[in-house]
């Protein structure tokens, strides 16, 4: 047992609280309602990890039917089969935080809680790799003809074209550094400063300016 977490030797959590906080647009935990509308019958899922490493992978998320929550805790049995764990197995019992849970389902027949609508920002866009990696903000942005779309693609492009500063671009190219065909969410996650110029429509173009602190329509 260690801060009140009770899980079988040799494992441990993964907080998912840092991840969340770095990554809003892209990694979504449950809401507040669903947490406190958990009870017996229903499973919540967490990021289990061997502590002594080495393993294939550095964490398995998996499953936990609950048998009850007490004390901001849920006390259940895990519900996954393992696949790179040998020091836990299906039906051990373990304790653990509802602020380390990354998900939830509720049983067979139980309504779910009503929650805010989340949106959520997959779509496509290129952007420059110094504006991900947080070398530069979006500095000029333009949205044109979709047209990077796969007939595979799970999600299409939105036409969203970000750019960094003439002088990270600069940094770029001397890194070798390509521009990014990525997730809008993932541009978000870095600067989310345009993020009210998300929706307007094709053929639109913004300039950051600093004096204003905002963005500058061009023609």
């Amino acid at each position: 047992m260690s801060d009140g977490i009770e899980l079988p030797e040799g494992i441990a959590l993964n907080d998912p609280r840092p991840t969340a906080a770095s990554a809003p647009y892209t990694y979504f935990m449950p809401f507040p309602e669903e947490l406190a509308a958990l009870g017996p019958g229903d499973g919540v899922k967490v990021t289990f990890h061997e502590t002594a490493g080495g393993r294939e992978y550095d964490g398995e998320r998996m499953w936990v039917l609950v048998e009850r929550i007490e004390n901001g805790f849920v006390v259940g049995k895990l519900d996954n089969e393992p696949y790179d764990m040998p020091s836990i197995r299906l039906g051990d019992p373990v304790r653990i935080p509802l602020t380390h849970v990354i998900d939830c389902t509720f049983a067979a027949g139980k309504p779910a809680p009503s929650v805010p609508q989340r949106r959520e920002y997959w779509d496509r866009c290129f952007v420059d790799a110094c504006v991900v990696e947080g070398r530069s903000h979006a500095d000029y942005l333009y949205r044109e003809e979709p047209d990077m779309t796969g007939a595979d693609d799970k999600y299409p492009d939105s036409g969203w074209r970000i750019r960094g500063t003439n002088e990270a671009i600069a940094e770029d190219e001397e890194l070798g550094e390509k521009p990014m065909y990525i997730a809008l969410g993932k541009v978000l996650n870095a600067d989310d400063r345009w993020l009210h110029l998300i929706d307007r429509e094709i053929g639109c173009a913004f300039q950051w300016s600093a004096e204003r602190d905002d963005y500058i329509e061009l023609e």
